[in-house]
């Protein structure tokens, strides 16, 4: 029983951490801003914020299991609000209503887009051979590029606001974005966990030689999930232009990073092989509640955010490397 247990330990050693930082950090917030922070408002926004780079994470989630990484996510989200931006802004030609088939077709239209750019770092990373880094790194500035001259720098605002009105909505008091951000996570769980996919996923980041010696179709497996990233960051990426209520090419710089760190903390290994869902759903939420948190001090810039979230990338990196390298020494003795 007492060795069941250490493997345990071992196996979820990174969703133990996380709810103890959780613990410790919602504790800390009652003592300190028990009014302010624990309200019905304040979870109903955090919960119609995280969605939008949550999205981005699941897909940051996916490539990183391979081996690899997709840093082209918030490139993808914005080109694709922008581009559903004006086309609900012609669709409407000026009207303030734009009618809810209009918005699903918008919807199908986006998640399109972000299968294409999905695909296309996928063929870069597995026919071209372009290391994922790279091939994501670059196609991410085109992609940037592409919303720059489509709005020759300024926001898209002038489109129908019953969008808007939509997504930012609540069902029984849950905000649409959270349901859609749910349904999403559900759909990327079930693929993972239930079908070969997931299975297939683990074995080529655990070792490209032994998945292409058993006759996996690799490449194909690649351009699947970057396919899988690119559509998450589409969806992402409505979901932010429901929030800003614009679209613009440089929303959202800072979520390459806290999505990196959100996976990263979510105990997905960088090298590949291993990686859980539950974990990076954990740490998005303990993401967007340190941040709430933090922004209830307003002694504490909202400029150091940033500089708070590549500390605790390097923290972790460090932490996971310490307890990696334990595990070794552990075995060989």
């Amino acid at each position: 029983m007492a060795e069941k247990l250490k493997v345990s330990w071992k196996k979820d050693s990174h969703i133990w951490r996380l709810l103890i930082i959780m613990v410790v950090w919602f504790v800390f917030m009652g003592i300190t801003k028990g009014g302010k922070f624990y309200s019905v408002v304040n979870f109903q926004t955090m919960f119609a914020q995280f969605p939008e780079f949550g999205l981005m994470s699941l897909g940051v989630m996916v490539c990183m299991i391979t081996g690899g990484i997709d840093l082209s996510t918030v490139g993808v989200a914005n080109v694709t609000a922008i581009t559903m931006a004006l086309f609900m802004r012609k669709i409407g030609a000026g009207s303030d209503t734009l009618g809810l088939h209009w918005i699903v077709i918008a919807f199908i239209l986006a998640l399109l887009m972000g299968a294409v750019a999905g695909a296309f770092n996928g063929i870069l990373v597995s026919k071209c051979k372009i290391p994922p880094i790279l091939a994501t790194l670059g196609s991410g500035q085109l992609f940037t590029g592409i919303g720059i001259v489509m709005t020759n720098g300024s926001a898209i605002s002038d489109f129908p606001k019953d969008f808007a009105f939509l997504i930012n909505n609540r069902v029984a008091g849950i905000p649409v974005q959270f349901i859609l951000f749910v349904i999403a996570a559900a759909v990327l769980a079930f693929l993972l966990k239930k079908t070969t996919y997931g299975k297939k996923l683990t074995l080529l980041g655990s070792s490209h030689n032994v998945a292409l010696y058993s006759g996996m179709r690799v490449d194909l497996l690649l351009i699947k999930t970057y396919l899988i990233s690119g559509i998450c960051s589409a969806l992402g990426g409505m979901i932010m232009l429901a929030n800003y209520n614009s679209a613009r090419s440089d929303y959202g710089s800072n979520y390459t990073l806290q999505c990196i760190m959100i996976v990263v903390l979510g105990g997905v290994d960088p090298d590949g092989g291993r990686g859980d869902i539950v974990g990076v759903l954990l740490a998005i939420f303990l993401v967007r509640a340190l941040e709430t948190g933090i922004n209830r001090f307003p002694q504490i810039s909202s400029y150091y955010i940033s500089l708070i979230w590549g500390a605790v990338l390097l923290l972790v990196m460090v932490l996971n490397y310490l307890s990696s390298h334990h595990i070794k020494l552990f075995k060989k003795k």
